[in-house]
């Protein structure tokens, strides 16, 4: 079995090194990932500028490109023969509800998804009152690996990710795993102006967190609780009911 690992904290960060040890128990790994941080990048691919990468030890290569490129490569170029799935993360930071929208940690997944191979996105819900060697990244690494052997042994449609969440606690400290769908996250709107030597605007975009929504049952809910979350996400957009809806629309009509 061979799986490919990446991120979007970048090839250095704790949480890929723990995850990428932890899932040797499963198989083959190649790590694949940004060579610095690329937080937020969702689904980007580099387009108009050729990209390098550098090999950063044993079947693990830094790409200097966001976390889909590292995966397209991995999948394309650099892994010897078939992925049977890609794992990313372990994220610096939860990705639930709208996160997901934005986040490169499911991106890098979803890349996977997108060529027919199961998708697996790690997140830690840290606090940013703890340093990265006070975190619980080995409790995220072993809930990871029990996810993609369940995900292995039965595996989803074509184009599916999992969004796997996780309290940073030691495991004996973690309710029940909850699959649970995407709930809202809030944030307040911000656009910070500089000026930069040479007196061009500069604009910083993107507020602190508001907090989650109250719906129970949704993945911010159970997350705040104590609970990982796991949550199927499948990349097919289409609104069928709007579609059937619309069907034999005309403009004017």
């Amino acid at each position: 079995m061979r799986i490919l690992v990446s991120n979007d904290d970048g090839i250095d960060a704790p949480g890929i090194h723990a995850l990428a040890n932890a899932l040797t128990e499963l198989g083959e790994v190649w790590v694949v990932a940004p060579a610095s941080e690329q937080s937020a990048k969702s689904h980007a691919l580099t387009m108009h500028h050729p990209l390098r990468v550098r090999s950063a030890g044993e079947r693990q290569f830094a790409v200097g490109g966001t976390p889909a490129d590292a995966v397209y490569l991995g999948l394309h170029q650099i892994c010897p023969g078939p992925v049977d799935v890609v794992v990313s993360g372990i994220n610096r930071g939860a990705n639930v509800a709208d996160d997901t929208w934005y986040s490169g940690t499911v991106g890098a997944a979803r890349e996977g998804a997108m060529c027919g191979i199961p998708g697996v996105a790690v997140s830690l819900y840290v606090s940013s009152k703890t340093t990265d060697a006070e975190r619980h990244w080995k409790t995220a690494a072993a809930l990871a690996v029990d996810v993609v052997r369940a995900v292995l042994a039965d595996p989803p449609p074509e184009r599916t990710v999992f969004n796997l969440n996780v309290p940073d606690r030691p495991a004996d400290a973690l309710g029940a795993l909850k699959v649970c769908p995407l709930g809202a996250r809030h944030y307040s709107p911000s656009v910070h102006v500089d000026v930069d030597p040479r007196g061009r605007r500069l604009y910083w975009v993107g507020g602190e967190s508001t907090g989650f929504d109250r719906q129970p049952g949704t993945d911010g809910y159970w997350l705040m609780r104590g609970h990982p979350t796991l949550t199927p996400l499948h990349i097919e957009g289409t609104d069928k009911g709007l579609l059937l809806r619309w069907t034999g629309w005309t403009p004017g009509g």
